[in-house]
């Protein structure tokens, strides 16, 4: 597959003030090339939610984007440490290990992972102690 188009954009831990600005440059970054407005709708929650998980979890990472020719949009969100112990019950609608810091400003209910599941047309996840991964897909012509 042929990549169109290519971007990173870094992330930094407990940087509320700055929370979903990647977010809006990547919607902005879609919008400008003409991405179907309900996969944007899609890709921008996926994007919103990771991106606030990676500034209450993590220690910060970087977000790819990549577009392929054919129409595939692919969003890798990798940070660094310190992993989810256990995946399947961060999948569990309403479980949240968020800092009483990130839930007094109203983040952390414990939705964004089965929400970025939801949206995705394609949904990964592998985690350690070094870190997260995170790999959605979304198709823009089906």
């Amino acid at each position: 597959m042929n990549t169109f188009l290519h971007e990173e954009y870094q992330v930094r831990k407990d940087d509320y003030a700055h929370a979903g600005q990647v977010s809006s440059q990547i919607k902005r970054t879609l919008s400008q090339i003409g991405v179907n407005p309900g996969v944007l709708r899609r890709i921008a929650v996926a994007c919103y939610e990771s991106e606030i998980n990676m500034i209450i979890h993590a220690y910060g990472g970087v977000v790819t984007l990549d577009l392929y020719e054919d129409g595939l949009i692919q969003l890798v969100f990798r940070d660094t440490g310190p992993g989810i112990p256990d995946i399947e019950k961060a999948m569990t609608p309403g479980y949240s290990t968020a800092s009483e810091q990130a839930r007094e400003m109203g983040f952390g209910a414990g939705m964004g992972l089965p929400n970025i599941k939801r949206v995705s047309d394609e949904f990964s996840i592998t985690s350690s102690e070094a870190g997260t991964t995170v790999d959605l897909k979304f198709r823009e012509k089906q």
